[in-house]
């Protein structure tokens, strides 16, 4: 009896063993997800904006490809992007209250028209709901020698508040957040 049950225990074993080293990782995503705060500095703890965003590559398209004017965007690629503000601030003109949210664009050709959505857990854009816009500012457009292959997000310090910077090819769009209410 006792040799029946080791037997069993055994095949079982090797029975789980098998499926755990027949589990299949997936591959690198190809569009990295990455994460852009301000501060960026590690050092600092403290974040009081933060963007959590999957970062696409042009690989010989352009930007009007992939984000075209006057469509909103995801604002990156795979799941919308996200952005945390962890204190009240104001968003363009508007005070948005510290939390999470979708984070949108419109491209245009002067500027872009940049939201901050309550859904958050949204595949893309696909289902995007513009009655649950929490705010909207006005991004401005510049072009800069350095071509970024991949989409990216950064930060410039402004006196009483701070620029997110989004960058894709030449593109720049320059987005106001203030910090002082």
């Amino acid at each position: 009896m006792k040799k029946v049950l080791t037997l069993t225990i055994m095949a079982l074993a090797m029975v789980f063993t098998n499926e755990i080293n027949a589990q299949e990782f997936s591959g690198l995503d190809k569009s990295p997800a990455d994460i852009a705060s301000y501060p960026s500095s590690s050092k600092v703890s403290d974040k009081l904006i933060k963007v959590v965003y999957s970062r696409p590559q042009l690989k010989g398209r352009s930007l009007s490809e992939l984000a075209p004017n006057g469509k909103v965007w995801r604002t990156g690629a795979n799941e919308a992007t996200e952005i945390t503000l962890y204190q009240d601030m104001k968003f363009g003109d508007t005070s948005v209250k510290a939390g999470t949210y979708a984070l949108f664009t419109i491209p245009g050709e002067s500027e872009w028209t940049v939201i901050l959505n309550s859904k958050i857990n949204q595949w893309g854009a696909y289902s995007y709901d513009e009655s649950a816009d929490v705010a909207r500012a006005k991004g401005s457009v510049s072009n800069s020698d350095e071509s970024l292959e991949a989409f990216s997000v950064a930060y410039v310090d402004v006196e009483n508040g701070v620029y997110m910077v989004l960058g894709w090819g030449t593109t720049r769009v320059t987005v106001p957040f203030n910090l002082s209410m």
